[in-house]
């Protein structure tokens, strides 16, 4: 307990150490490009974000914020994704994925949000200083961020977000229900004002990725997934860690070059939301449709069917799995589970020929096969010889109490004379 108390911790002080150098390192970069320009002609006044990025000064009836927006036109593309192509999505896309939730809905009644924040943590002293809202359009796809610029803006962004929100009947995001709901609830609640999400059907992207890619990914955060699946390569990308500290800085300094990076790292994440929408709800409404490359994305794919009662269908992802070729941990754990499915479905010779395969190698799911197969030729075929001698095997492989009276019981049902019968 001491060993593994003292491993965290060092792994915390390396963490530590890393972010400070990370931290200097950005503010080397700021304060150098501050020491070229010329004297006397500072980037921004005090509060003037809207002399570096386009947009305007939102008055409402409490008090003023920052707004600004951009449209991705239809004939671009973001990665493997034309826009042209979030019009066209069917209004049923998202029903399987949400579990019926979202039966039909319009892409133009989507809203995609994501928030940048003053802290990771969360918690009422952390506040979503932009708030980013995407919608798909005839046009394109629309991005509307609303911008903090200092804390007395709060109330009036909020405001404003509720209003945008208004339109829409679905919110997705992208570890939303965890983080960016909760979070922008707390916020409404801060500033007494009611919060707009009781109305919008939630649906969290994250879990449908997590279920999709986990297997052969080793990380499923959005960015990974934009450069993995989307295959977009960021660019000069401000790290999510560091956008708390860029905007301490702009409040202590006024100086809105600093959190420029910000909207457009915003901007970035939502555009990928939304691909990925394009791409993830697919999978799971039309199963048998789906453009996976991979046999560890097909079982991901096969145990949500799986869980969810549509055996046939995960059945046979399961077994296009295993064609296309699986790392071997992964692949016995698949022969398993078919084994499995195919018992549960009354499949018994399926079944067998399954389990009599993991019999027949070295593999974590060995053992539990042998005692399969004992069970199979005990119950089955009331082959006593036979069930004993998979005992055994099993026994060869891990003694255990149960297999021993397992041994035990079917030695003496092998030993027993069988009655003869008299001739007619």
């Amino acid at each position: 307990m001491m060993a593994k108390k003292k491993r965290t911790m060092e792994d915390i002080r390396e963490q530590l150490a890393h972010l400070r150098k990370s931290v200097a390192r950005i503010d080397r970069k700021w304060r150098d490009q501050e020491a070229e320009k010329p004297a006397g002609k500072p980037e921004t006044s005090p509060g003037g974000i809207e002399q570096l990025i386009h947009g305007e000064l939102i008055r409402t009836e409490c008090g003023e914020h920052f707004e600004t927006e951009r449209l991705w036109e239809r004939h671009r593309r973001h990665g493997s994704v034309y826009i042209s192509e979030l019009a066209e999505l069917p209004e049923d896309l998202l029903e399987q994925l949400s579990a019926g939730a979202i039966a039909r809905s319009h892409p133009g009644r989507w809203a995609f949000l994501d928030t940048e924040t003053t802290g990771l943590a969360g918690g009422a002293g952390t506040y979503a200083f932009l708030v980013g809202i995407g919608s798909i359009e005839p046009s394109g796809f629309r991005l509307r961020q609303f911008f903090m610029r200092d804390y007395g803006d709060e109330a009036s962004q909020l405001r404003r977000v509720y209003e945008y929100l208004e339109q829409f009947d679905v919110l997705i995001t992208y570890n939303g229900k965890s983080y960016d709901q909760p979070l922008l609830e707390t916020r409404f609640r801060m500033v007494r004002a009611r919060h707009p999400f009781e109305r919008l059907e939630h649906l969290d992207l994250l879990f449908g990725a997590r279920r999709l890619w986990k297997l052969r990914l080793e990380s499923c955060r959005l960015v990974e997934l934009e450069n993995q699946i989307l295959g977009v390569e960021r660019q000069g990308d401000l790290p999510g860690e560091m956008i708390p500290y860029c905007y301490f800085e702009y409040l202590r300094t006024q100086e809105a070059f600093r959190i420029v990076p910000i909207f457009h790292h915003n901007a970035i994440d939502i555009l990928s939301l939304a691909c990925l929408t394009a791409i993830v709800p697919f999978a799971f409404r039309s199963p048998e449709d789906a453009a996976l490359r991979h046999g560890a994305d097909l079982i991901g794919l096969a145990r949500w069917l799986n869980q969810a009662g549509r055996r046939a269908e995960a059945l046979r992802l399961f077994e296009r799995a295993v064609a296309m070729g699986l790392p071997d941990d992964l692949l016995f754990r698949t022969l398993w589970d078919i084994a499995a499915m195919h018992k549960r479905m009354g499949q018994g010779e399926e079944a067998l020929a399954a389990i009599t395969e993991l019999a027949g190698s070295r593999n974590p799911y060995r053992i539990r096969a042998l005692e399969e197969l004992a069970k199979h030729y005990e119950h089955r075929e009331r082959n006593y010889a036979m069930a004993l001698e998979m005992t055994r095997s099993a026994r060869e492989l891990e003694d255990t109490p149960e297999i021993r009276r397992r041994e035990s019981r079917l030695k003496a049902k092998a030993e027993r004379p069988r009655p003869t019968r008299l001739p007619l």
